[in-house]
């Protein structure tokens, strides 16, 4: 494959590829599986490898870089930032921590009321939020927190905890007491929400289940259970938030509040950070000393989150999300190949479910031909672009996933 936008080998040129991955399996811990290529830059939405190769980024960093790749606008901030202040620790405040949490609270509609953490990932989003949920004890009676089968919320040994599956759990067991997985039914939920439940966890979209919705009315009901038993609703929404599913989160697609949410992934466009925001009288409930980060909330990844923000809002990337994720799912659809038997998901977190177990080997297929999509599991496909694709990202995602379907489509079930 050739830089279709050169015609040239990019930047330090050809590298072996059995050089790199025999460094790579020398140096980096046994925990991570060898990539099948090395990524060396990126513009808009389309990242290059180290031998000039060119690909289409629909998977975006795993719902992370939500302006793509090289934005002038985050790069700008970026650059800025680092040129004053990159840490300062948490003993003091910088402008655009205040910025970022003031906008997180805005655009959640956590208002006034709301509060806003901020840590270094996801996972740490998470672990905040489990202490929340040990905070809202009651009378001393509430000491279950539940989660939700096939459900992901991280791999730190407290996000693992609520981590609904089995195969990534077991070998660190025995993990957090009190945590229970239900099923994602209604009728679980009424069977399990009582006056001995701190708190429920929630993806709205499980992400890493294959990109699954929630039942008809799932969301409203665990509203009204939380609030009749004095239980939180804590929402998992690192992968759907910053606009990916067609709104700011989405929760408000459900006409629900929820009493926090727990933001990562894309809040700033790859630069590592996380954030708990609380809505209402949550946001008592920790003290101070309670809980803390050293690089949480660093002017250096807050001013990217700010950036960020500001960005979506003055292209209106929310409401790209949206519209794009309509075309993407017609676009799909009209492929018409046997081995696409649904499409799940909302904006530009979509998930394609198959009629055969192909599913990584269409995605293999797919880089080959300079797409780069992910695989959750093998009948699941997970597509996650940038927010800012267009016309032409649509129609050059279509004929290469049209091509890597149709390479598999022998092996579609009648």
């Amino acid at each position: 494959m050739t830089d279709t936008s050169t015609g040239t080998t990019t930047g330090t040129g050809t590298i072996q590829e059995s050089a790199w991955k025999g460094r790579f399996g020398a140096a980096m811990m046994g925990s991570l599986s060898t990539p099948q290529i090395m990524l060396e830059r990126g513009a808009g939405c389309h990242v290059w490898d180290v031998d000039g190769n060119r690909y289409l980024d629909f998977l975006a960093g795993i719902a992370v870089n939500t302006l793509g790749h090289a934005h002038p606008a985050l790069v700008a901030a970026v650059s800025a930032q680092i040129g004053t202040l990159a840490h300062v620790s948490n003993y003091f405040a910088t402008p655009s921590q205040l910025g970022l949490a003031e906008k997180l609270l805005e655009v959640s509609g956590a208002g006034e009321t709301g509060r806003v953490y901020f840590g270094n990932s996801g996972a740490e989003a998470i672990e905040a939020a489990v202490k929340l949920a040990r905070l809202n004890r009651g009378d001393g009676s509430r000491t279950r927190i539940i989660a939700l089968t096939n459900s992901f919320h991280g791999r730190t040994m407290g996000s693992l905890s609520l981590t609904g599956k089995p195969a990534l759990r077991e070998a660190f067991e025995p993990l957090l007491g009190g945590v229970e997985h239900i099923d994602t039914t209604i009728e679980a939920l009424e069977a399990t929400i009582d006056g001995t439940v701190a708190a429920i966890f929630i993806e709205p979209i499980k992400g890493e289940a294959g990109v699954i919705d929630l039942p008809e009315g799932y969301l409203k009901r665990a509203r009204e259970l939380t609030t009749q038993h004095g239980a939180l609703l804590i929402l998992d929404e690192i992968q759907t938030g910053i606009g990916r599913t067609g709104s700011w989160f989405a929760f408000q697609q459900h006409d629900v509040v929820p009493d926090a949410i727990a933001v990562a992934k894309g809040l700033a466009g790859g630069v590592p950070i996380g954030a708990l925001v609380t809505f209402g009288a949550t946001s008592d409930l920790f003290q101070p000393g309670q809980h803390g980060s050293t690089f949480g909330g660093n002017p250096l990844a807050t001013a990217a989150g700010v950036a960020v923000l500001h960005q979506i809002e003055a292209d209106d990337l929310v409401g790209n999300a949206k519209r794009r994720g309509e075309e993407l799912r017609a676009a799909i659809v009209d492929i018409r190949s046997p081995l696409v038997k649904e499409l799940r998901g909302s904006g530009l977190l979509l998930g394609v479910g198959l009629t055969a177990p192909v599913a990584q080997a269409v995605v293999a297929t797919a880089l080959e031909l300079g797409l780069i999509i992910n695989a959750p599991n093998e009948t699941s496909i997970r597509i996650a672009p940038p927010l800012i694709i267009g016309d032409s990202e649509i129609a050059e995602f279509r004929d290469l996933f049209t091509r890597a379907l149709e390479a598999h489509s022998q092996k579609a079930q009648p």
